[in-house]
């Protein structure tokens, strides 16, 4: 097979928050979307469940095309990008929460992390402390509940205004001043955490940066290719019906989810 996409897979629909930057930074390339959202959320499975689902999902995304895969989710970053890469030997792209920008930006010497209890528990995550921390203060939050709510589509109600306070809040009144979104799903509800904490308070993810990365790497075959045209394929190991649904909301215009 001729590859000739990105392709990108999440637990679920926060990953689209990082396929916007790629296709803002690569308009005319085919990209591929999985989510596992029949297995989401990654937080509370084991690290031999999630690198299982990865490279099923990986191998599946090479199946359609993909010259490069895109791991757009923490948790699964910390499991399972090593292993993906002493696997495949095309570029595998990875996450990693925004400490080390988040250290720079602070003013008040504290930074706020929201992610999931998968990602503050890794051994990935204790290392970029231990890298770029260095005498900042940070505070994390794990966030039960929240990758649910983005997951239903339901962005903005009372239920999810609440957890967004019980996380958000807490991190203020320790003194941060840049709160690190630790989780693809957490830039959908970018509004309602800046509505909570106020809008002097920064707010960094890493989805920009991510695209950056994906030009940098892109594969020689993608290189100058001008057949390629700027197609979206979506898929769901969950319901295909609920996935078109939220995924034409979050992605901002309609569109079919296929059903993996």
């Amino acid at each position: 097979m001729n590859a000739s996409a990105i392709g990108v897979f999440d637990s679920g629909v926060g990953g689209l928050s990082v396929l916007r930057h790629i296709r803002a930074q690569l308009p005319s390339v085919p990209l591929l979307y999985v989510a596992d959202s029949g297995h989401v959320p990654y937080g509370d499975k084991t690290q031999d469940y999630i690198r299982e689902r990865s490279l099923v999902l990986t191998e599946f995304l090479v199946r359609q095309g993909a010259a490069a895969v895109v791991v757009a989710c923490n948790t699964a970053t910390a499991a399972a990008a090593a292993p993906l890469r002493a696997r495949f030997d095309f570029p595998i792209i990875a996450m990693e929460p925004a400490v080390k920008p988040a250290v720079s930006a602070t003013r008040s010497g504290v930074v706020g992390v929201l992610a999931t209890v998968g990602t503050l528990e890794s051994a990935r995550f204790a290392a970029l402390l231990e890298q770029y921390a260095g005498d900042v203060e940070i505070v994390t939050q794990a966030c039960p509940g929240l990758v649910e709510q983005v997951e239903a589509g339901d962005l903005t109600s009372a239920t999810t205004r609440a957890l967004v306070a019980r996380y958000a809040r807490p991190l203020v009144e320790r003194g941060a001043d840049t709160i690190v979104l630790g989780c693809t799903h957490y830039p959908f509800l970018r509004s309602l955490i800046t509505e909570t904490v106020g809008a002097g308070v920064q707010l960094i993810d890493t989805g920009e940066a991510v695209a950056r990365q994906v030009v940098r790497r892109l594969p020689e075959s993608l290189i100058g290719r001008i057949d390629l045209k700027a197609t979206e394929r979506f898929w769901t190991t969950g319901d295909g019906r609920s996935a078109t649904r939220i995924t034409s909301q979050l992605w901002g215009r309609p569109v079919v989810v296929e059903v993996l």
